[in-house]
């Protein structure tokens, strides 16, 4: 009976010193990312947004919510982790008022809010590593079919599903500008925007080459097939950034919009292609039924790829998979996914691997992001 009561102890004991290592990371991290300076930000933002003539400059007030959401991004998981400590440290309290059965289930409970607690803080840690200039902006996204045939295009597809679960477990939102189907399945090309807090800081991690191994659905002998599609991230940039854009270097094409047939087919030449003759950049959108929508939302594209090209040249960073600069092929990827003749997806890069491979595909691409931002904060230093 006495051995008993000192195990339940000692599990009280164990509870309540992992609520003092919670209590006092709070305090070290509530420093680190100097939360009370982001509190008065924040609140002088939000002051901005009262006032009347906010929406008088359209770019200043966008500006402004990027800059709001930025802020929120720290203080609201800030928050939320005080609040699940505190309401951890009131459980325990409760657990040890009971005893027997009754306490092992209020202590696994208190535990659970502490698993929470370390959740807040990952988003914290996450978060302090994101200062570049453009981390905090929206981010576009294009995804290339490389070498592998349909194999390939269906390859994009399922990074596209991939990259749209992560971004809804990021509480972001996509806006898909144009794609281009593949000839027998999946996509050749696909063009997106991700709209939310460090979309671009976030998403520029998985800028590279993407390698998969599988068994080929497509293959009537069942042969194990690799195939690659690449990933282009440019960030959202504000309008009062100049890139120059001549006439004479643009090429501006329009087409008829894919999509649902009956009613919804679209009659017009409302999508628009524009090809940067000096560069050979190319983006499209056909979102929209007008083509004076489609034209504008493609501009901010094409201007956000040349402000990323023109950056690239000055520091001579040609390494960082722009675009066709780097073979969409053998030796230049950054990520495997094997599923035959195992599971495992690995970073070549950081060298973090998970055999769960169906969970990455369902967007549980965190660990090798955090991972690869760690590495280039530990190179910066």
């Amino acid at each position: 009976m006495a051995e008993e009561v000192k195990e339940k102890l000692l599990e009280v004991e164990e509870v309540s010193q992992r609520i003092e290592a919670l209590k006092k990371s709070v305090a070290e991290m509530a420093d680190y990312v100097k939360i009370e300076e982001r509190r008065k930000t924040l609140a002088g933002l939000e002051a901005q947004q009262a006032e009347p003539e906010f929406w008088n400059n359209q770019n200043k007030a966008k500006e402004v919510i990027a800059a709001t959401n930025a802020e929120r991004a720290y203080v609201g998981p800030f928050d939320s982790l005080v609040k699940t400590v505190e309401d951890a440290a009131v459980m325990l309290e409760l657990a040890e008022m009971e005893e027997g059965p009754a306490q092992q289930t209020a202590l696994k409970d208190t535990m659970a809010e502490c698993d929470k607690a370390d959740e807040y803080f990952g988003k914290l840690r996450m978060q302090s590593l994101l200062g570049g200039k453009f981390d905090g902006y929206n981010v576009f996204v294009k995804l290339h079919a490389g070498q592998g045939g349909t194999e390939a295009c269906d390859w994009v597809s399922m990074l596209y599903r991939m990259y749209q679960r992560y971004a809804e477990d990021q509480g972001w939102k996509i806006e898909e500008y144009d794609q281009q189907p593949g000839e027998e399945a999946g996509l050749k090309d696909v063009y997106f925007r991700i709209e939310g807090p460090y979309a671009y800081g976030t998403m520029k991690a998985e800028r590279g080459i993407h390698r998969l191994v599988r068994i080929s659905p497509f293959d009537a002998n069942k042969r194990r097939q690799t195939s690659f599609a690449s990933v282009e991230t440019v960030a959202e940039i504000a309008d009062d950034i100049d890139v120059e854009i001549k006439d004479e270097d643009l090429r501006i094409d329009t087409y008829r919009s894919g999509g649902a047939g009956g009613q919804h087919v679209n009659k017009t030449d409302s999508a628009v292609r524009l090809t940067h003759l000096p560069t050979g950049i190319v983006v499209a959108c056909q979102k929209e039924r007008s083509q004076h929508m489609n034209k504008e939302k493609a501009m901010n594209m094409l201007r956000a790829q040349l402000y990323e090209y023109y950056e690239d040249q000055k520091r001579a960073e040609m390494d960082r998979f722009y675009g066709a600069k780097s073979a969409n092929g053998w030796g230049s990827q950054i990520r495997s996914y094997v599923f035959c003749p195992y599971t495992m997806v690995k970073d070549l890069r950081t060298e973090v691997e998970t055999s769960d491979v169906n969970a990455v595909m369902d967007g549980h691409i965190q660990p090798f992001i955090e991972a690869w931002l760690q590495q280039q904060a530990a190179k910066s230093k």
